[in-house]
This record gives C-alpha cells, structure tokens and sequence, in this order.
C-alpha cells in the first residue's frame, strides 16, 4: 500500500524553500553529463525543464506529439500571468499573491507548495522578460498590470490576448538553443504510450511514433511528465482537440497515485455551442471581465435583441451578487451564477444557455482604441466564429470545461509516488486546490520547470550517479512494449460501427450532465452505471479504420478515449467520496442559503489520493491532510 509522505520542509512557510534548496543535494557538471532525463510535453512546463535541465548538462530526450514544441496547447493562454513584483503599488505581497492562491482554490492546497509558486512568480516574469516575451508596456515603457478574477491587486503580466503564444515562443527558443547545443534531443510525433517501471524506479516510456506507427523505447534515469490537464473528457471544451490524459493515465496505473481527479475547472467566458457538429468551444479571455460588464434581461425570455434593451431592464448580476468584486469573482462562482441565471429562464440567445458581455460603458468611458490595444485579437476572434462584432453588439458567453486541478499526486519535490517519475505544470495536482485563478497556470508551470524541478530532480539523481546508461532489452521493456502492441491490436480488431469521436461526444455528455458544473449523490451514481455500459460498448463496438502502421489519427483517438471512458470513472468516484462542496466541486447537497459552496473542514480538508488497483476494481483512497498554519480556514467569500 502506498503512503503518502508530502516531505514538507520544516520551519516559517517564507523560509521552507530557500532553507529546502540549502539542504538539496547536487549533481556535479561532470556527472551530469553521465545522467539521461526524459520529460513527455513541450508547453511552457515541458519546454521550460527541458531546456533548464538541458543547460545545466544533463542528457535530455524531450517528447511531443505535435510536428513542433511551438504547437503545445500552452500557446492557447490568453489573458496573462501572475507575479507579485506590486508595480501598480496596490499593495500586493508575495503573501498576498499566496493567500489569493489559497483562499481561491477554497483552501484545498497545500500551503507550502502555494507560498512557493508565488515566491518564484517575480523569478518567471524576470526569465521570461530577458528572453524578449512582449509584456504589455505603459506610454512610458514600463510592463503593465490588469487586474484577474477573484483579486483585488493588479498582477497580471500580459501580451494582449496572447500571452501564453508569446510565453511558450520565449520558452520554445530557449529550448531551441539547447537543441542546437546538443544537450536536448527533440522527438516530434511521438505519444507516450506507457511508463517502464524497473525495480520501483521509472526507468523509461513507451512511445508511438504517429507517422509510421512504430512502437519505440527510450529509457532514462528520471522521467518528468509535462502533459496537461485532461479536460477534454467533457468533449466540448476550450482545449485543444488532441489534448488528452493518457500519459498521467498510463503513469496511474503504473502505480502513480491520482489526487483529487473530480477538481475540474469550468471557465465562465467560452463562446456558446453553436451547433450539435461542434467539437471544441472558444475560450474568451478572462481579462475581458476588467471591461467588460456581465448581464441578463429582467424579464425571462426576453425577445429584444441586447441593444434595445434599457438600462434598468439590465440585471448586472455579479456586481448585484457580489458588489466587492463585480465582474471579477472567481471562475467556479461566475460559472455558477452564469448557469442559474440561465436555469432560471433569464439566458439569452437562441437557445436560452448565454449571458451577456457587454463593453459599451468601457468603449464609451475609454476609447474604442483602449479596447483595441488590449483586446483586439479576442474580439476579432469573437466576430469570426459568431459574425457579430463586440464593438457593436455584448458577446454571448457561457461557461465550459477548461482546466484540472486535478492530477498525478506529487510531494514538494514534484516527485510521484513512484521514485524517479515527476510531475509538473497542469499535469500535477499540487497549487491550485479546487478552483484555479485565472493567470496562474501560466505561473506554476513555468515556476515548475524553470526554477523549482531543476532543484529537487538534482537531491534524486544524486543517488544514481553510478548507475549506468539504463539499456531498453529488459524483461520489463519487454512486457511494456508487449501490452502496447496487444491494446493497439485489440482496438484495431474491434471493427464495429461507431467511431472514437461517437463514443467520446457521449461519454462528454454523461460528464457534463452527471460530473460538470453541478453534481449530486443520485446523478453520480448513475453516471457510474451509464460509464461502464458506455465502456462495455466501446470495446464491443469501435471501429477504428485503416491500419497501425501509418499516420491513423483515428487510431490516437481510440487509445486517448479509452482512457478517458477509465479517468471518468475515477472523477465519479471521488466527486461521490468529496460530500462537500469546494471550488468547482460543488454538490448540491452542500450549499449555502444563498447558494454558495459549503465546506466541510471536520470530514474532507485532505488531499483525495487514489491507488489503482486493476482494472475493473474499486480504487483505494489514501488522504493527505491538509494543516493551515499560516492563513485561517473560513467561508470563501467574495460579496
């Protein structure tokens, strides 16, 4: 049985790191260049550890399955990146910063792991402004500051609405140069397929390579896992079509504990369904929420287009609900608010599930070339998928899956709990609690690769410095490959009638309707019954076409969806065992008089870890209690 050890360093929480890296062991130059190190993932996570670990002289093998690092779905960040450098002088703190972490997350992180995403924050924003990131810049040259959800302290770095494009281009020459060096060697096209595990160590991965179809091994002293969140589950989400699970799956049931896999984040401002052929939605940045003003008609079903509708015929219903911050609560509540205004009739559009975002007071007040400079990318994005233009008439908004909290269990080194595997960026569990702020993601994921992994991966390859080159003709390469190759070929054999993409379009609506913005006892526990049929039909049913060795995206799906009909049981499981309601994890059962989460510290203020145990069989949970010391446990609050 697996136990939990978090190895929290000792001492005050602004002391724990710098007294943490003291006491670190290190590798010498030399020996570096004796020690291999794969790191699966290229977005700002993959990118910015390969490239560091890749500097200081290790042999890294860098995987992704795109044709280019470039094309990672970090690149996809729009709104910025949080650092508490308090340019504005508004009195923000890298306290400050922690306790917006903490207290938005609804107090379900560790404290220590969050005072240290935060004190490395002004680190990021010094590495990524010397690589030449673009940072939004005032008339006098100076970097600009805008305002994110659940703050009250303008923090947020930013390149217009393409802030995670221009991050990933300054991490993806960085990493780049060290390709060029020698130390990084890229491997394009390749999808991890599964861990090797030797005598308790990871050892190496399993991958595919999707042009030709050839099953490949690569061994390494340490495997670092930079692979995303997997919020593509709900099929309809703001995230790229290919971003997927599997890897952290594949690490699961390798023996990697999963933490608290049901924190999913819906994100309130994603362009509505459009059409039932559709198979992603459209993020529209937070930072628009700085402007731009969300509201309903008062009257249910209102017939009148935006334009005609007076002002005190306008509910501005989060400035109403929560006067302290308006627009700008946190994700999980204005996702919350935006569905009961539309559960409740107010919705507009054609199909009753949007809210307005309206800029005209802001176009009015501030210029419409104030809006152009910060949003016009965002806004001629709107006008080309929707034909309408936010100049002229409010966005139509509603909410969408987008982020996980959720993922691989680490302790404050990032390590899994299996020895040598680590686990950074979104693809681990560790800072956001139940509910992310918006531009922390870009944050954490750089701070992991850049300033901390480099760290802690050192203290363990300091033990395996004697260890030779790891060679792939073992028993238990041999086994992994094995399995690889009899799973393609089962799927392949299958050659029923329905697609990959049927069956993931159905398993997105019993998540969403079951396990989505909103969960209770009766619909998780039949959310557990329609999987596994789903799941038994999917592997009595799929077709998968052509063959395995060629470029077969068909193929890529199948193995991703079928991983994905396993993880959502797991999300079920553990919204079921969480009879709380925190962050985006909200049960009915337990909420306030006015509708808000309700915590219940006494039972489940812990770390929901939980250990694969075969397939088909009930996993095991292990609980990481949480112990505040330094903030005090209270009702989030944000009126």
């Amino acid at each position: 049985m697996n136990k939990l050890n978090a190895k929290i360093p000792d001492g005050p929480l602004t002391d724990k790191w710098t007294n943490h890296k003291a006491k670190l062991r290190l590798v010498n130059p030399a020996n570096r260049r004796k020690l291999d190190i794969i790191v699966v993932g290229t977005g700002l996570a993959g990118s910015s550890a390969a490239s560091t670990l890749g500097e200081l002289g290790y042999n890294v093998k860098v995987f992704c399955y795109q044709d280019s690092p470039r094309r990672a779905h970090s690149v996809a960040a729009q709104g910025g990146i949080n650092a508490a450098k308090n340019y504005k002088n508004d009195n923000d703190s890298i306290y400050r910063l922690f306790y917006d972490m903490i207290k938005g997350g609804d107090f379900r992180a560790r404290e220590a792991n969050v005072y240290r995403a935060a004190e490395v924050s002004n680190l990021v924003i010094d590495h990524y402004t010397a690589l030449g990131v673009p940072f939004a810049r005032d008339y006098g040259g100076l970097i600009e500051n805008r305002s994110f959800g659940g703050v009250q302290v303008s923090r947020t770095f930013y390149a217009k609405g393409q802030t995670g494009q221009q991050c990933l281009i300054g991490a993806y020459s960085a990493l780049s140069r060290q390709i060029e060096k020698g130390t990084v060697t890229i491997y394009p096209r390749r999808e991890m397929m599964d861990l090797v595990v030797i005598d308790g160590k990871a050892r190496g991965i399993i991958t595919r390579n999707l042009i030709t179809g050839e099953i490949e091994r690569h061994s390494a002293h340490a495997v670092v896992l930079a692979t995303g969140g997997y919020g593509t589950i709900y099929y309809l989400s703001t995230l790229a079509l290919n971003s997927n699970g599997s890897a952290a799956w594949r690490a699961h049931k390798r023996g990697a504990l999963f933490a608290n896999p049901s924190f999913v984040q819906i994100h309130p401002t994603s362009i509505p369904v459009l059409n039932d052929h559709q198979c992603k939605l459209t993020l529209m940045s937070e930072s628009l929420r700085n402007d731009g003003r969300v509201w309903v008609p008062k009257t249910k079903g209102d017939p009148r287009k935006p334009n005609e509708i007076p002002e005190d015929e306008r509910d501005y219903y989060l400035e109403r609900r929560y006067p302290a911050f308006g627009n700008l609560v946190p994700r999980d509540v204005a996702s919350r608010a935006a569905k009961e205004r539309c559960d409740a009739g107010y919705g507009v559009g054609p199909t009753g599930l949007s809210v307005y975002l309206d800029f005209r007071d802001a176009i009015q007040k501030k210029g419409r070339k104030y809006i152009e400079e910060n949003y016009g990318n965002l806004f001629e994005m709107y006008e080309k998928i929707t034909g309408e233009s936010p100049y002229e008439v409010p966005m139509r908004i509603y909410p969408a899956g987008h982020y996980t909290m959720g993922g691989l269990w680490v302790d404050y080194n990032l390590m899994t709990t299996i020895p040598g595997l680590y686990a950074i960026g979104e693809a681990n569990f560790s800072d956001h609690g139940a509910n992310r702020l918006g531009a922390s993601s870009l944050m954490q994921t750089s701070g992991d690769g850049y300033f901390i992994l480099p760290y802690t991966i050192a203290d363990y390859l300091a033990d395996e410095i004697k260890t030779p080159k790891i060679p792939t003709s073992t028993p238990e390469f041999d086994a992994a490959e094995k399995e690889v190759k009899d799973r393609i070929e089962k799927l392949m054999s299958i050659n029923g009638t329905e697609t990959a993409t049927s069956f993931h379009k159905r398993l997105g609506k019993i998540m969403w309707d079951y396990c989505g913005m909103v969960r209770n006892e009766e619909g998780l526990k039949k959310a557990l019954t329609l999987l596994d049929e789903l799941k038994d039909e999917f592997w009595k049913n799929l077709k998968v076409p052509d063959t395995v060795n060629e470029l077969n995206q068909e193929l890529e799906k199948a193995n991703r969806v079928a991983d994905f009909l396993e993880l959502g049981k797991l999300m079920v499981y553990d919204a079921l065992n969480r009879k709380e309601s925190c962050g985006a994890h909200f049960r009915e059962e337990s909420q306030t008089e006015t509708g808000e989460a309700k915590r219940d510290d006494e039972n489940y203020s812990y770390v929901a870890a939980w250990e694969f145990t075969g397939d088909g069989k009930e996993p095991i949970l292990h609980k990481e209690e949480l112990k505040f010391e330094y903030v005090k446990l209270q009702e989030r609050s944000y009126k």
